[in-house]
């Protein structure tokens, strides 16, 4: 396939939604585990960690959705249009979270029922981001261009199981990041809930994967196929490895490499969804040049793109840069 406009487009937008979900996969785990910090210092130093970062992680989620709309209309239509609820729960979850952060520290008096609802929106955004990828992968009805499916085709075992995958790997992605970011009993809280948390993200890996090449697409054929398999073998042979590597450097005591490692398990998984799913937007009916808009706008769009992505990555690199140390009592030092 060559590299035109269509599918320069569809990598910016696996980019953008790779970078988001690394990025705000963190700040979304560590909601999931916030009941497991006392109140107090725990939770004030757990949320501190990533307060200055957290609403700039979204921005990938805005570029993602833009672009799904404007550089590929028809798969936006239909992805909609099937996954509506679950959409919606997320970008719900989103703001209910966003609200949270922000009032438990302004209304100290009713800070129990906003950490309640800081977890709940973390986690039920993070349930509905993995629903919506399961629904893609076991695929949506399409017919003359357009949704054929009903109003709960999304809601599956295996959409389910991928929704409780995708809140085990963000759980994960919490407690390795605070095991790097802060110290003293939050960062060995957050040690001792990294493995068996890192365990059920592997096993929730290999869940969705055989249950993926179960699915009526092709998926089998793309991984299995010779001589193709030389290639894909390896994806689930370096996640072995990075997940043992892991969990070695946690029972070392290290701090970084666990943060850094489950970042590579993330980027296997994603490597994995594109071996499934390219040069596809929805499975078995949409390829990227079935959906993608005239050549005139995607370049029209893409000189902004140019331009803008670059902006991003620096200001976000600057933000990351300025709060590289650990958070103590009072903020980052």
């Amino acid at each position: 396939m060559g590299m035109d406009l269509a599918t320069v487009w569809a990598l910016l937008i696996l980019f953008a939604v790779f970078a988001y979900v690394v990025m705000d996969g963190f700040d979304l785990g560590i909601g999931i585990l916030f009941p497991a910090f006392p109140p107090g210092r725990g939770r004030d130093q757990a949320i501190n960690s990533v307060a200055p970062v957290w609403d700039g992680n979204e921005t990938w989620l805005v570029f993602g959705g833009g672009g799904l709309l404007a550089a590929f209309p028809l798969a936006y239509g239909v992805i909609m249009t099937a996954l509506y609820p679950p959409v919606v729960a997320m970008l719900l979850a989103l703001v209910f979270r966003g609200v949270a952060f922000e009032a438990r520290w302004r209304d100290p008096a009713h800070r129990p029922w906003w950490d309640l609802a800081f977890t709940v929106g973390s986690t039920v955004a993070a349930f509905a981001q993995g629903v919506i990828l399961g629904a893609l992968l076991q695929g949506i009805a399409v017919e003359d261009r357009m949704y054929a499916g009903g109003w709960l085709d999304w809601l599956t075992p295996f959409s389910l199981l991928t929704g409780a995958s995708v809140v085990v790997g963000y759980a994960l992605l919490g407690a390795t990041w605070l095991v790097w970011k802060t110290t003293g009993d939050t960062q060995a809280r957050a040690r001792r809930m990294a493995p068996p948390l890192g365990a059920g993200l592997l096993a929730g890996i290999v869940a969705v994967s055989l249950a993926t090449l179960g699915l009526e697409f092709d998926y089998w054929n793309r991984w299995t196929r010779y001589p193709v398999v030389l290639l894909t073998a390896q994806v689930p042979l370096l996640t072995a490895i990075l997940a043992y590597a892991s969990w070695r450097a946690l029972r070392r005591g290290r701090e970084l490499a666990p943060f850094l490692l489950t970042l590579g398990l993330f980027a296997l998984t994603f490597a994995g969804l594109c071996i499934s799913m390219f040069p596809y937007v929805v499975p078995r009916a949409l390829t990227v040049h079935d959906a993608a808009a005239p050549d005139a706008s995607l370049g029209f769009m893409l000189v902004g793109a140019v331009v803008l992505v670059p902006v991003i990555l620096a200001y976000t690199g600057w933000a990351y840069w300025v709060f590289r140390g650990k958070v103590g009592d009072e903020g980052y030092h």
